[in-house]
Order: C-alpha cells, then structure tokens, then sequence
C-alpha cells in the first residue's frame, strides 16, 4: 500500500510524517493540492490519501471529488480527510464529496492507525473482488472476456503505431485422455501447471489467458510473425520438456499452437485475428499434434476445408 499525504502545515505534515515512518509505511508527502493531484494521475498512484481539508492551489473536497472520477476506470484510492474543522459539522459534507473517512487535527496516533488499518483492509478486499472479476479461477490467467478485451485494444494500438502484435492459440493435446485415465483432479493439475509454463516464459508485458477448457491465447505485442513463431516454439518446447506431476500420476503433456498476426489495417476487428490463428491450430492438429503452425502456412494446407 501507496499512501500520500497532502498537507500544507509543515508543523502536522512533519507530525504524520513521524508516525508513517515509525510504522514502517511507504508514502510520499505533498504539500499542496496542485502538486498532490498531480501524483494521484501517475500510472502507479497512492492507493490510500491523507488530505488535509485546506490546501492551496486545490483544496482537499476538490480532490476528493477527482479522485472519485479517477475511480470511474477501475482503480479505487482510500481517502481520509484531515481537518481541525468540527468533526460533527462537517462530517457529512466531506463524505459526500468522495471522502471515505474523517480524522481531526492535531492526529492522535491510535486514530491515524486504525483509519489507515481499516482503508487497508477494504483495498485488498476490492484487489480481491478485481481479480475475481478478471481472472480465471483455476489457473491464474486472464479469463476469456479480459484477454479478448486485452487482444482488442492491443489491435487498435497496434493499428494508431503501425507495428504487429503477435498472438498465439494454443491446445493442451488429448487432454480428455488425461481426464478419462487419471481422472479430473489430475486435469486441474495439468492445466494449471501448463498455465503456469505458459506464463513463466513471457515478457512482463506479454498477456495469458484462458479462453475455455483446455485452450489458452497468448498475446505478444510489437512482435512480427517470424519473432512470434520463435517464441511459440520456445514455450511448446518449454511445455513438453518434462512431466506434469499430479496427485494421481505423472502425465506427459505436449500443446499445439497456431499463430498469427495483425496486418495494422485501420479497424482491423477481432474476428478475423482469431480466426487465422484458429485455422493455424487446425492445421497444427492435422500435423500430428505438439507443433507450431502459422497462419500464413495454414491458409496453403488449406486448414479449416473439408
């Protein structure tokens, strides 16, 4: 947890100060609004605010009601409003404009504690529910609605900077084999273990997702179709090079993969991305299985026909 504190008394901004560095916190100090609003926009922002209600340049109610308008694309910041103000008096106007809590001044430590323990407490809550919301249970990756809105406005990035982006569909081979010979635990296993060699061998800003069952789609931004195919052949090979390990039995597991990429065409939609990369698995499937096809090869074998 990120914290800022934004206070413009030198006398209380040290006094807080004392009491997040004797707690061991990570925060940042500013010492007016125009400044504080300013690290609130930053891509990795503070997570919960101490904001002190008068600030100069933007005051703390102002901030309160942009940082609720930060909120509305998806990221929450805890905020806790510091004031010598009546507590009872003006309690309500802070809550009304964003404020999640209210603290007097001069801060008494204890009560400081508990805000902060508290915002702590709702923040890794709502992490939770976020994750829940785009993640898929079993293995960890992107659910298929986030990896398909993921790939979607990769295109559209990758159309306004005229470069490709990569994505590879990938198929756990005679998966229901697994299933039928160990049973559907060892499935779960094999599939979160093949997750977790699928993702281990990424970028930091390459993504995974789990589109359904037993097939995965990996996105691969500013890669063109040669870099892709490599990075595919390395991940296939990193799958199969050893046994998965369930409770029930070791099983060997190989995946085909098919791969394609976006041509940079203005409104270039999602359909047709997907569909070369599907015929590319096809044909993957058709060539015996644990293999690497690309689209352009799938269209001269004729992948998806007959």
């Amino acid at each position: 947890m990120k914290i800022l504190l934004a206070e413009d008394s030198a006398v209380d901004r040290r006094l807080v100060e004392g009491f997040l560095g004797q707690w061991c916190l990570d925060y940042t100090v500013a010492e007016d609004g125009v400044e504080a609003w300013g690290l609130l926009q930053k891509p990795d922002p503070p997570t919960l605010a101490l904001l002190d209600w008068v600030l100069p340049g933007i005051d703390g109610l102002e901030l309160c009601r942009r940082i609720r308008m930060l909120g509305a694309n998806g990221s929450y910041i805890y905020t806790v409003m510091l004031t010598a103000k009546d507590r009872k008096r003006h309690l309500l106007t802070a809550m009304e404009a964003g404020a999640d809590d209210y603290l007097a001044k001069p801060v008494d430590p204890s009560e400081l504690k508990a805000r902060i323990l508290a915002g702590k407490r709702i923040l890794e809550l709502q992490q939770s529910l976020r994750f829940a919301a785009t993640h898929d249970f079993l293995t960890g990756l992107l659910n298929r609605a986030e990896i398909l809105a993921a790939l979607e406005r990769e295109l559209s990035r990758s159309e306004r900077e005229d470069r490709a982006a990569g994505i590879i569909l990938v198929d756990v081979d005679h998966f229901k084999e697994v299933n039928d010979t160990l049973g559907h635990a060892a499935g779960d296993a094999v599939l979160k273990e093949v997750a977790q060699r699928l993702r281990s061998d990424l970028r930091v800003y390459d993504l995974a997702g789990r589109l359904g069952g037993e097939e995965f789609l990996l996105l691969l931004p500013g890669c063109d179709l040669r870099n892709v195919t490599r990075r595919a052949e390395e991940i296939r090979d990193l799958v199969a090079k050893q046994l998965v390990v369930t409770p029930l039995g070791a099983a060997s597991v190989t995946v085909s993969m098919g791969v394609a990429v976006s041509n940079c065409v203005p409104g270039s939609p999602l359909g047709p991305v997907l569909q070369r990369a599907d015929e590319a698995l096809y044909c993957a499937k058709r060539a015996g299985r644990n293999c690497v096809r690309t689209a352009s090869l799938a269209a001269r074998c004729g992948a998806g026909k007959g």
